[in-house]
């Protein structure tokens, strides 16, 4: 972890849990609340901890007797005023994340994090603290194999569907692709109609 003069936190090869870029909601999150959290060591949560930052514990397993409990700090994901630079990355390069497409990251299997926290200092009823906010982060996907083996095909087109018009010779198939909710065209003879049961 390394820190700048805008007590913003460089983090790299981060390890973050309970992802909730979608900001759904649940038993510990309120409706559009989009955050995860980052898992620390105990040295930097010590010092996060001093300088006034949110410093939470995962409780150890029942059935892990020598663990000992785990540091963490959860980072909101927020959007209004200063929206964080979200960029996931793959074989085939890196794609910024709107506000709309950023819950992928919810759902992939990640190779690595790097991400930028800036702090938030609040004051409510005498008491103070910092809040941790993602300025940004940089997520580089685990990809199988068949995700490698396909990655410079190219997609279809959005929103088409594929229809395969026989062309008389029994080892080609033309394809075409219409729009949804398109009617097709007429078919040739060697096409069986679409009603046909």
């Amino acid at each position: 972890m390394a820190t700048n003069d805008t007590g913003t936190l460089l983090m790299e090869n981060a390890r973050i849990v309970f992802r909730n870029f979608a900001g759904k909601e649940g038993m510990y999150n309120r409706e559009g609340d989009r955050n995860f959290c980052v898992i620390l060591d105990r040295d930097t949560a010590e010092k996060m901890a001093v300088d006034g930052w949110n410093i939470k514990t995962l409780k150890p397993r029942p059935d892990d007797e020598d663990q000992e409990p785990t540091p963490y700090v959860q980072v909101s994901v927020g959007f209004k005023g200063r929206p964080p630079s979200i960029v996931m990355i793959t074989s085939k390069g890196r794609t910024p994340l709107s506000e709309h497409e950023c819950e992928i990251l919810d759902w992939v299997d990640l190779r690595n994090v790097d991400l930028i926290i800036r702090p938030y200092n609040w004051s409510v009823n005498g008491k103070t603290g910092i809040k941790a906010y993602l300025k940004s982060i940089y997520v580089t996907i685990l990809e199988d194999e068949l995700e490698l083996k396909y990655a410079d095909v190219p997609e279809a087109i959005p929103g088409s569907i594929p229809k395969a018009i026989g062309s008389g010779d029994g080892d080609v198939i033309d394809v075409e692709f219409w729009e949804e909710g398109q009617k097709p065209k007429e078919l040739g003879s060697n096409t069986p109609p679409w009603d046909e049961d």
